[in-house]
């Protein structure tokens, strides 16, 4: 997304190294506290949004713990696009919560994260996509959402700066949306740590004991803190936390570029996103373009450095797409993990043998925008309600035991 943020908005600072933080009221300094009823480990949307949501609901002996700053994996990193036209009824429903909770965040947080619902725009290149857009809206539209099919002179009616050149068909929603993804977080840690949750950054976990009598010991530079319940959240590094404790998750990073361009002259409202290629676009309320592409077949990587491969792949798509922006240039350009688990559905529940840790991870680019709405109903179960469904769904044995065999998979992930 965008580069910064203006002077004035004291919602973060950077440090000497350029890196953003909290306003010192919200990150913990010293030692951490002996215990808590759940620690939450990872300070990105995910985490924080269930920290927000379990003091809401008033479960306040909550800590988090960062290994470095806010916004320094995939949450920080990403598009923003909050999307509801999805293949699964499951998803379909959870993001029209989530996308509601997204609207009603400047309300409900006090935080303006710039979201503009301009729609999503999937433009198809062969008669087998258009097929499968066609099925998609079907159920889209059962569900209540006002997805619908059009042919390209419709969508050049939306941007008129298209080429549809060998695009046959189309999808658009115009209630789907775009966010800003730093005042996202920062809106959930503010909030939270208002409510009485304490945030550590800076504050790596070394090990994590389980305790004979329930709960777990992690052990910090800071100190060691006894939790009750953990809940990881470390997005693709959650596979490293798990190990800590002898549970074997087979989420992996793969690493996927974008960059944003130089601020033009407003004129595209909707996401665009092209099914063949994984391009995907949007402007910013700034006026830059911000956008990646799927570069397939790379091997699993936490390096998040920047390649030409990938800004040379992203040139000729998108200027093929809209050769309006030949000239444009580019300004930055980076990475961040796509968490990917082995079917791409997302892991959640608490592993057999560890009723007390709870897995947040597997969602392959989509954890940024289902996190509303999973850190609200994670926080509805772990304060007593009934689960929701995807629990039940999503549970780590399905990889190792078959009851996964059946579950549904998205037929794209992309924007």
């Amino acid at each position: 997304m965008q580069a910064g943020i203006d002077d004035e908005d004291d919602e973060a600072r950077a440090d000497a190294s350029g890196q953003m933080r909290l306003p010192a009221t919200l990150a913990g300094e010293g030692p951490l506290p002996a215990s808590a009823e759940i620690v939450i480990v990872g300070g990105g949307v995910m985490g924080l949004a269930m920290a927000y949501h379990l003091a809401k609901r008033g479960l306040t002996d909550v800590v988090v713990i960062e290994r470095g700053y806010l916004a320094e994996g995939a949450s920080g990193r990403n598009g923003g696009g909050v999307r509801q036209q999805w293949s699964t009824e499951i998803n379909i429903r959870l993001m029209q919560e989530s996308v509601e909770l997204c609207r009603r965040f400047a309300v409900d947080l006090g935080v303006n994260v710039w979201f503009r619902q301009g729609g999503y725009l999937f433009l198809a290149r062969s008669e087998r996509e258009v097929a499968r857009l066609a099925k998609n809206i079907d159920l889209q539209n059962r569900c209540g959402v006002a997805t619908r099919m059009l042919d390209p002179r419709e969508a050049l009616g939306i941007v008129p700066e298209l080429d549809i050149t060998g695009v046959v068909g189309a999808a658009y929603n115009p209630s789907d949306g775009i966010l800003f993804p730093w005042p996202f977080l920062w809106g959930y840690a503010r909030q939270a740590a208002a409510l009485g949750v304490k945030l550590f950054m800076q504050t790596p976990v070394g090990s994590i004991d389980a305790e004979p009598a329930g709960g777990y010991t992690l052990r910090t530079p800071r100190g060691a803190i006894r939790a009750r319940r953990v809940i990881n959240a470390c997005g693709a590094w959650s596979p490293k936390l798990a190990q800590m404790i002898g549970v074997e998750v087979p989420t992996y990073p793969i690493r996927h570029e974008i960059c944003s361009s130089e601020p033009l002259k407003p004129f595209l409202r909707p996401m665009v996103s092209e099914l063949a290629s994984g391009l995907y676009c949007s402007q910013s309320m700034r006026g830059e373009i911000v956008g990646g592409v799927t570069i397939p077949g790379h091997a699993s990587t936490y390096s998040m450095g920047s390649t030409l491969e990938f800004l040379a792949t992203y040139a000729r798509r998108l200027t093929r797409l809209m050769p309006i922006l030949g000239d444009v240039k580019i300004l930055r350009q980076w990475a961040g993990p796509y968490d990917q688990s082995p079917d791409g559905n997302p892991i959640l529940g608490a592993p057999a043998g560890h009723p007390d840790f709870f897995l947040a991870c597997g969602f392959v680019g989509h954890g940024f925008m289902m996190a509303p709405i999973i850190g609200k109903l994670y926080a509805e179960w772990l304060t007593g309600d009934a689960p929701h469904d995807i629990f039940g769904r999503s549970q780590l044995a399905r990889f190792f035991d078959g009851s996964g065999a059946g579950l549904a998979k998205e037929d794209f992930n992309i924007g």
